[in-house]
């Protein structure tokens, strides 16, 4: 195949011919928009970008989300841009017309990015790499899909969840897809493997039904000669992925504001407040012995098994459910009662309820789940700020590499440019971050959210240095670590190791984060004592209110 036709292929599959036209005609809009800076969180991550009667959310999102969704193009086609463009994250919640159609929708975040962050940009190709989805040797083992269905991959969940350090594989059935749609797909499902996009170059027409199985990279090492990688899963339907590098049209990024101008000043009139969420019917009953945790939100339907109230009463209020310290006032019980929830956000109208129902999104769930706290436990809480233990970050002989300034600021779970991944040798060093253009206080909030088994609060940076870095870190989760998780569960550097705490020299080989941000960065986590936002538990009853 020549180059010239691989970009063609490339330019048409991941694009569809039209992703970065750009119209004449005055650019669709929302009637309104309320577009804000996200409120912090333990994990932030892009949710939502549906239309939900007439009112569209999209929440946590860094400004190279909202730009890759508007132009509705993979993040890596997104070129250029200030350092903070995956760092920075947003709230866009508007008006549309009920019915608006998903295209539209796109046009219309285009123009919020232009009027609200004076986003400009221009297109241009550049040479990328990409994994082209091809046919085997011999026949394939998809089956052609009988009849009509919508197309459909679902997550096939284990039989069991898997416990600490176990072995695991990822499953999904799929049913009338697309081998476009599988390309898409099997990008997003194994981005440990597949950094690059998947084009489909199978030729295959039609749709198809398979199933795929496959261990994620970091549990490949582990599971030995019974191992699937993504690669060994794709060639046991007869496919295979190779890469290979063209001529990609990307979307280069000119300029673009790191806040939004204002919101409108009657935004309030126009754009009122959503009611609170809540649930229409939640069934609460004590789990029966052994249950394991479980969680699951299929659409407007929450299921939750063998959950403690410290459990859900963490997420609600986006707390390290392993941070003893984040809650005060907790009685005992609080860790060992357990409760099965079944929850539906939504009525059993046709075509409206259970899986039918857009899926809650995380944001309104943890407000659901305090009201249905506060309803149904009669739990009354406060946050004020109490001395907890926290870790301070210290330069000692700081093993860092001086970043290159203009780099946009990241951190991606996997190896470095020079592809070395101890992972490979070392089971036992399961975490391995590669981050570039980082200042010594981004460093430390990275820690927290990387490595929250061993960092429960927020890290003070008194390094004192300057300018920005890049840096790979490889450790052990705190579970593999003898200390277990938390700020007990391994010693800081320099101080006196407490019995059964792992050190980079026990015997099954595990790191413990402190030893490796000591070694490895040539930095200290020192532990002290400081105020912090905590969540005080006024009241809580020990059994639920009758279903």
């Amino acid at each position: 195949m020549t180059m010239r036709r691989l970009a063609g292929i490339l330019l048409l599959l991941l694009l569809g011919g039209t992703v970065f036209a750009q119209s004449t005609d005055a650019p669709p809009a929302f009637d309104a928009t309320d577009v804000h800076v996200s409120p912090a969180r333990r994990f932030p991550f892009r949710e939502g970008g549906l239309l939900r009667g007439d009112r569209y959310v999209l929440r946590q999102a860094t400004m190279l989300d909202l730009i890759s969704t508007a132009y509705d193009t993979d993040a890596s086609n997104v070129q250029g841009g200030p350092i903070w463009l995956e760092t920075d994250r947003f709230d866009v919640i508007a008006k549309a017309p009920a019915g608006t159609a998903p295209a539209t929708l796109k046009l219309m975040l285009r123009t919020v990015l232009a009027d609200r962050f004076k986003l400009v940009t221009h297109t241009g190709t550049k040479p990328m790499p990409a994994f082209l989805l091809k046919t085997g040797k011999g026949p394939t083992k998809l089956k052609e899909a009988e009849g009509s269905g919508d197309a459909d991959c679902k997550f096939q969940e284990p039989a069991q969840p898997p416990g600490p350090g176990t072995v695991f594989f990822l499953a999904f059935s799929c049913h009338h897809s697309t081998m476009e749609a599988f390309a898409q797909n099997v990008h997003n499902w194994a981005r440990d493997y597949l950094a690059d996009p998947v084009v489909d170059s199978t030729g295959l027409k039609g749709s198809w039904d398979f199933d795929i199985r496959w261990n994620p990279k970091q549990m490949l090492a582990k599971a030995g000669p019974d191992g699937i990688s993504i690669f060994d899963a794709v060639a046991k339907l007869g496919l295979k992925l190779e890469t290979e590098t063209a001529p990609r049209p990307v979307l280069i990024v000119d300029s673009v504001n790191q806040r939004p101008t204002a919101n409108a000043p009657d935004l309030a009139k126009i754009l009122p407040p959503s009611p609170p969420p809540q649930f229409d019917v939640a069934v609460i009953k004590p789990s029966k012995p052994d249950t394991r945790l479980r969680a699951r939100i299929n659409g407007g339907q929450v299921d939750l098994e063998g959950g403690t109230l410290k459990f859900i009463i963490a997420f609600a209020w986006d707390l390290n459910p392993s941070d003893d310290e984040a809650l005060v006032g907790a009685p005992k019980w609080l860790d060992s009662d357990h409760f099965d929830i079944l929850a539906k956000a939504v009525s059993d109208a046709p075509g409206s309820g259970g899986s039918n129902a857009p899926r809650i999104d995380i944001e309104e769930l943890r407000q659901m789940m305090q009201a249905l706290l506060e309803d149904r436990f009669k739990m009354k809480a406060h946050m004020e700020d109490r001395p907890i233990s926290a870790y301070t970050l210290i330069a000692v002989k700081p093993k860092l590499t001086p970043a290159d300034p203009t780099s946009r600021t990241r951190c991606k779970e996997g190896p470095g440019p020079d592809g070395k991944d101890p992972r490979i040798t070392n089971p036992m060093l399961n975490r391995l971050m590669t981050c570039q253009n980082m200042n010594t206080a981004q460093i430390g909030d990275e820690l927290q959210r990387i490595a929250s088994g061993y960092i429960y609060g927020p890290v003070l940076d008194v390094t004192g240095l300057k300018g920005s870095w890049d840096f790979t870190l490889s450790f052990s989760s705190a579970d593999l670590t003898k200390g277990g998780p938390g700020p007990g569960g391994g010693a800081p550097p320099g101080a006196p190791a407490p019995s059964g705490t792992a050190t980079a020299s026990d015997p099954n080989g595990a790191v413990s984060l402190f030893d490796a941000v000591s070694k490895q960065l040539g930095l200290k986590l020192e532990k002290q004592r400081r105020p912090a936002p905590v969540l005080v538990i006024d009241h809580i009853e020990e059994q639920p209110t009758e279903n």
